[in-house]
């Protein structure tokens, strides 16, 4: 699995972090649509939904590719903004308002997202590190605490 490792490596970077928050969800939106929800393009190397949350402030939908980690009958999102100073946007959305939807497999799935915190919190950061060795530089590269929710099916 070279290519994975090199994929990791590249992602790695801040480079990536730069130019991937700006090109990487406009392809995976552009992709779902013309698949109809059948492909992510991120998700050729990682799994990865479509989040339907409402905005914290405007109260609209909004609809934001992200990596995930599936887990059980669930899935843990991680924002980690590619190792950027600031949370993503679609994070405060969850904190604001937890019900949310996502497109899984081409599937749309009511959810319900938890802020994980605490003991609950560390042993999920261990196994997503063990899914994705990067965010490990990503956590390094910033002085807040990446969050780390898990999503369940409403």
């Amino acid at each position: 699995m070279i290519g994975e490792r090199l994929v990791q490596k590249v992602s790695a970077t801040r480079g990536f972090a730069k130019v991937a928050p700006h090109v990487i969800p406009a392809l995976d939106r552009a992709v779902h649509r013309l698949s109809r929800g059948r492909v992510l393009l991120s998700a050729q190397m990682l799994p990865g939904v479509i989040l339907t949350s409402t905005g914290a402030r405007s109260g609209q939908p909004r609809r934001t590719p992200l990596a995930c980690m599936p887990e059980g009958d669930g899935w843990l999102l991680v924002g980690s903004n590619f190792g950027r100073t600031g949370h993503p946007a679609w994070t405060y959305n969850l904190l604001r308002r937890p019900a949310a939807e996502i497109s899984w497999k081409g599937r749309d799935i009511p959810v319900t997202a938890r802020l994980l915190e605490g003991t609950e919190r560390a042993d999920a950061w261990r196994r997503l590190l063990e899914f994705w060795p990067p965010y490990a530089a990503y956590q390094e590269r910033i002085d807040r605490e990446i969050r780390i929710f898990r999503l369940t099916r409403t």
